[in-house]
């Protein structure tokens, strides 16, 4: 009778998660596809080591097929799932085989078997996240091993105490994302997704993986460089049992040891570098790491690193107008907004070479910049860009709208900021804090970028400021065409940063240029809808349209010529929208697919080259 009951306990649970299933809402499969959602390995994709700057031997990537299950928010852990799920593309996503909607009243539920060995599970056992939208609760043999809120910065867990004894473990993780109907960052998603408005993104979209560590080891390692002094900086946090009583960094310059230092616990060592070479967008040399946890002369853990020398500053030049210098030197920044969104992976790019490419055809294009926009793009993205030398401005993924906003072209943005509540605040200031300390170690990332267009904008003044406190080695663009505060007589942080489509302008260099460098942070939005490389086959858009590539070539040669000017005037920066076209957004340099480029790119190369020979005298204040 009992086993009756359970046969027909289960049946009918398997019927009501059959049911759940089919209720939610599938998305369309897209009409098109990026050139590598062939090549996905639906069993290993992504196999590469996930964290550049902290690397171990001792790994197991998780990454692959999953269960998985959506359920009304509050369900008690499933014991039956919906079906199969490709780790780690989000949930909407056609690459993640599954393709539905969540929404704020569902969670979405995770689940996957794996096999530790006796050898792997020496010390201590973490389970990484490179990012999870937007909170997550991680299940491992059962017991909950804690809960991360945070789109878009890594977390791990402890789950030594939550293993079996055996080989097999099982891990479960429970996702609630509300999208647009929370207050939490959330980037361009929204539930409804149209214009500038994309697709939502659930779940897991970064890599997951096993690490084995030492009992004494080290947690994370804070690297920077002084360029006055040539030397490297090398800050590690570590935990364990208390025999370890020093670090011992080692540098090399392509695999030759140029300098040795150790230190005791807690404190910085610096490492003095003979003949120092700079990083720069043209030569970006990397200095690698081994950085050991010691105890007497005997090595408890060692990680590798790397690290480059590398200085952007505020400088003037002869007319005392501010400018925005790299090494010392005047050098114009020119990139494209960013937004890393595919048509296949969504937030999750399908592969490493997908991954590598639009940075690649950023610098083929002649682009020196990329304005990585309102999103944080997994570890791997800046040190591609550390090691290709392109230059990256970092966006704080917006949330919580409501504000003002105020801006026309020649003068500066000035609206309200947004009242947000104690719970929105404290939500925004984690994961702000989480996402720099988390991509600090990139001489890639030179601006941090709090706010863009009043989005969410609150308390300017605070945030930049603490901004500033945080990470005094980058410049602050406070709120990139956004409303701008006043500190006294300047304008809170470094940069004052103006909006405009389609065509270039700046503000009044002499009414905003002597105290902050002035960036055209948004400009362009050429669309050229290009057929069978489209998201949707009409009612696409760019900010001014064209019918073939001859007419846009013009038009972009005109908007390019005219910044000539600008330079000469005060102009610091700018950022052409945008890389590629996004869903229904047909203003890229690419298409959404990435199969084609609108532009000649040695053409584009050569036009933009004329900006960087621009030359601009410099002088001390």
């Amino acid at each position: 009778m009992k086993s009756t009951f359970k046969l027909l306990f289960g049946l009918l649970l398997s019927f009501l998660i059959f049911v759940e299933a089919w209720s939610q809402e599938d998305f369309p499969t897209p009409v098109i596809t990026s050139p590598w959602a062939s090549q996905v390995d639906k069993s290993a994709p992504h196999p590469e080591y996930p964290r550049p700057h902290m690397k171990r031997d001792s790994w197991v990537n998780l990454n692959g097929q999953w269960d998985y299950a959506i359920l009304s928010r509050g369900n008690s852990v499933p014991e039956a799932f919906q079906g199969k799920i490709t780790v780690p593309f989000p949930v909407e996503s056609a690459l993640s085989g599954v393709g539905k909607k969540v929404g704020r009243n569902n969670e979405l539920w995770y689940s996957r078997a794996f096999d530790l060995k006796s050898n792997q599970r020496k010390g201590k056992v973490f389970l990484h996240f490179g990012a999870v939208d937007w909170e997550a609760e991680v299940f491992v043999n059962g017991k909950s091993v804690g809960v991360h809120q945070g789109g878009y910065d890594p977390f791990y867990f402890d789950i030594s105490s939550a293993l079996n004894r055996g080989n097999s473990q099982e891990i479960k993780v429970r996702v609630w994302d509300p999208s647009d109907d929370g207050s939490q960052p959330r980037g361009k998603q929204v539930n409804n997704p149209k214009g500038i408005w994309y697709t939502p993104v659930t779940g897991i979209w970064q890599t997951v993986w096993l690490e084995t560590v030492p009992e004494s080891h080290i947690i994370k390692v804070k690297n920077s460089s002084d360029f006055a002094n040539g030397s490297i900086k090398v800050n590690a946090e570590v935990s364990g049992d208390g025999k370890a009583d020093g670090i011992r960094v080692i540098a090399f310059a392509k695999g030759e040891k140029v300098a040795e230092r150790s230190g005791t616990l807690g404190s910085e060592v610096e490492l003095s570098i003979p003949d120092p070479k700079h990083w720069s967008s043209g030569s970006p040399f990397l200095y690698e790491l081994e950085i050991s946890l010691l105890s007497g002369n005997r090595v408890l853990d060692k990680v590798e690193s790397y690290a480059a020398i590398r200085e952007i500053s505020m400088g003037y030049d002869s007319e005392g107008i501010s400018r925005m210098l790299l090494n010392g030197e005047f050098l114009f920044q020119y990139g494209p907004l960013d937004q890393g969104w595919w048509p296949d992976g969504l937030y999750t790019a399908p592969n490493e070479e997908a991954l590598v490419f639009d940075i690649i055809k950023t610098q083929e294009m002649g682009f020196n910049m990329i304005r990585k926009h309102v999103k944080v793009e997994p570890a791997r993205w800046y040190y591609h860009c550390d090691r290709l030398g392109l230059l990256v401005w970092q966006d704080m993924p917006n949330g919580d709208h409501g504000n003002q906003w105020e801006q026309r072209p020649g003068i500066i943005g000035k609206g309200t900021d947004r009242e947000r509540t104690a719970e929105s605040e404290s939500i925004y200031k984690k994961e702000w804090k989480a996402i720099i300390d988390a991509n600090y170690n990139f001489p890639s990332i030179v601006v941090w970028v709090p706010f863009n267009e009043a989005w969410g904008q609150f308390k300017t003044k605070e945030i930049t400021e603490w901004t500033k406190a945080y990470d005094p080695s980058r410049l602050v663009n406070s709120a990139s065409g956004g409303n701008f505060e006043m500190d006294g007589s300047r304008i809170t942080g470094d940069i004052l940063d103006l909006h405009n489509y389609p065509a270039a302008v700046m503000p009044d260099p002499g009414l905003y240029g002597r105290d902050n460098i002035i960036v055209l942070g948004e400009f362009g939005g050429l669309g050229l809808p290009i057929e069978g490389h489209t998201w949707q086959e009409k009612d696409n858009w760019g900010y001014q349209s064209f019918k073939d590539k001859e007419a846009l070539a013009k038009r972009y040669e005109e908007l390019v010529v005219s910044m000539d000017a600008l330079i000469k005037a005060g102009l610091s920066a700018a950022v052409y929208t945008q890389t590629t076209d996004v869903e229904v957004e047909t203003n890229g340099l690419m298409t959404y697919d990435r199969r084609i480029v609108k532009f000649n790119e040695d053409w584009l190369k050569n036009l933009h080259q004329k900006l960087y020979d621009i030359k601009i005298n410099l002088k001390k204040r």
